[in-house]
């Protein structure tokens, strides 16, 4: 065969490969069952057998996503993971994020790597707040959005109300994909807007297996529920309101986030979640190209590229090592590929890949884009490192947010300075915590900035497991922060402006911290709102 055949045919994999990825994120705010969706996810496509509850934690069985002690201690999920399922012939690979109240960087930097993301809504109380600020990352990013209206056994919004509230609270179109027969606790199935058929489900306590599921028409379902005659004529004339609009939905307004497919149904007890998964695989984006920092788009059959968009230390308490996270972007990757980092110009041979479900580890012999590989830290990959095999390529897709909380941090043991920084300087470059000078400080203290409070309790609890160092954090009164550029000028006024503190991050960023909001309105009119970032490129 002919080289250029070869490489042809070797082209014509990768893109029949990548069509066959869905790698998706999870966005939701607290308690509205992001986890148990996750598990059950996982259930349906086959990964696990048997699902894990909130009851069932507390008897020591965890979720398959939440793998780190703080985690199984609280019950609550403070990283990100990746999990990886196959059904349909469809690869899917799930970027689980954090669900707790003060969620870190992790989440907002794990939807630059997602190609869809799945909202999960509380049926009783609609947007919440953290979904709404999750919500503006995937609109930044102009990436697809499903939904999916969860604990639809319980009391709660009318499914019109709900639908009402995603279109008021976020600006985006709903289009119901499904919807539910019954309500809280006579909630009986989901009727299937695309495909014209009506699930009755038999209620299964928390759903730790597949629901037993009997399909009808419309009318044969209704005449075998469990519901007066004013309810059904009251489900049918929302079906008749809803049957269409999937079918009139704009693909290019839901490719860009404009729109989305709305689905109903109880993950706790696994009513709905057959209907959804008939289509979220199709309905979810297969890999797109990524623009490199030129703004030139990287074709999916172009040379391997990836970037790094998580780090995590100590997965293993008995190393102390370090997983990279590598969002692959173009090409195949094979085990033993060698790469070069696009900022140092170091090689790399990836001879060590692995997949991960929660902390569990296995070898992979080869991936494509959409895919995620775990590799161990070399020692100098960093949030954002783009690595390649043959063309040459930088991504610039991975943006500083601006830490919302601060604490100033220092050893308790004065012996242990050295263990402070380098503990700190890990957790930092995993993503977990901003670390900075104290502006005009001395001796042993550094301070610590974040998106959520509760990162805070994270750092403190690994520097005492994983660097044996305890921490003694205390409060200080900074309002706000914004990344600034290298300008000495712009540096040197702010140095010299009422309330305002200049200091550096350990990667040398510079930052400006400060005291007050009349504080921001002064330095804004001094130096330009244009030189004050909420967030920039790394």
């Amino acid at each position: 065969m002919a080289q250029s055949d070869t490489l042809t045919k070797d082209k014509q994999e990768i893109i029949e490969e990548a069509r066959r990825r869905r790698t998706f994120a999870i966005i939701s705010h607290p308690d509205a069952g992001k986890t148990t969706l996750t598990e059950k996810l996982l259930l349906y496509g086959g990964a696990i057998h048997e699902a894990g509850s909130i009851r069932q934690r507390k008897a020591n069985r965890y979720a398959a996503s939440d793998w780190m002690a703080i985690e199984k201690d609280r019950g609550i999920s403070v990283t990100s993971s990746v999990l990886r399922f196959e059904k349909d012939n469809i690869k899917f690979n799930l970027l689980d994020t954090p669900g707790h109240k003060d969620f870190s960087e992790d989440t907002l930097r794990t939807l630059v790597a997602a190609d869809t993301a799945l909202m999960v809504i509380d049926v009783a109380k609609g947007v919440e707040e953290q979904t709404e600020k999750l919500y503006e990352v995937c609109k930044m990013r102009e990436i697809p959005i499903i939904t999916f209206v969860n604990k639809c056994d319980r009391p709660g919004l009318e499914p019109l109300e709900v639908i009402s509230n995603v279109e008021n609270q976020l600006g985006i179109e709903p289009i119901p994909a499904s919807w539910p027969l019954g309500y809280g606790k006579d909630f009986q199935g989901i009727y299937d807007l695309i495909g014209k058929q009506l699930h009755l489900q038999k209620k299964e306590e928390h759903g730790a297996k597949k629901a037993e599921t009997k399909v009808y028409g419309l009318e044969e379902g209704l005449e075998k529920a469990v519901l007066s005659d004013h309810e059904k004529e009251k489900f049918r004339e929302e079906v008749m309101l809803t049957e269409d609009m999937m079918a009139m939905m704009d693909e290019e307004a839901f490719m860009n986030g404009k729109c989305t497919p709305v689905f109903f149904g109880s993950a706790l007890n696994n009513f709905g979640l057959d209907v959804f998964l008939n289509y979220f695989g199709e309905l979810a984006h297969p890999p797109q190209e990524y623009r490199d920092a030129e703004g030139k788009s990287r074709k999916l059959d172009d040379g391997f590229s990836g970037f790094v968009f998580k780090m995590q230390a100590n997965m293993n308490p008995d190393h102390r090592d370090c997983a990279a996270f590598i969002r692959i972007t173009s090409g195949k990757f094979e085990r033993g590929l060698e790469v070069t980092e696009s900022n140092t110009g170091r090689k790399v041979k990836m001879s060590t890949p692995h997949t991960l479900m929660g902390d569990e580890r296995h070898i992979l012999e080869e991936a494509y884009p959409g895919d995620v590989v775990s590799l161990f830290n070399p020692g100098s990959f960093r949030i954002g490192t783009t690595i390649y095999s043959d063309d040459p390529v930088r991504f610039d897709v991975i943006p500083l947010f601006t830490p919302e909380h601060f604490m100033k941090a220092s050893s308790k043991d004065p012996f242990k300075r050295k263990q402070l920084r380098e503990g700190l300087k890990q957790l930092a470059e995993e993503g977990v915590v901003h670390v900075f000078e104290v502006p005009r400080g001395v001796g042993n203290e550094l301070l610590l900035g974040t998106v959520g409070a509760l990162q805070f309790d994270v750092v403190k609890h690994r520097m005492q497991t994983e660097y044996n160092t305890e921490l003694h954090m205390s409060a200080v009164s900074y309002h706000a922060a914004r990344w600034l550029d290298e300008d000495e000028e712009i540096i040197e006024k702010l140095e010299n402006s009422y309330s305002t503190h200049v200091t550096k991050d350990m990667e040398g960023h510079p930052i400006v911290l400060f005291d007050s909001a009349y504080a921001i309105s002064q330095a804004e009119e001094k130096v330009g709102a244009e030189n004050l970032y909420k967030f920039k490129q790394n």
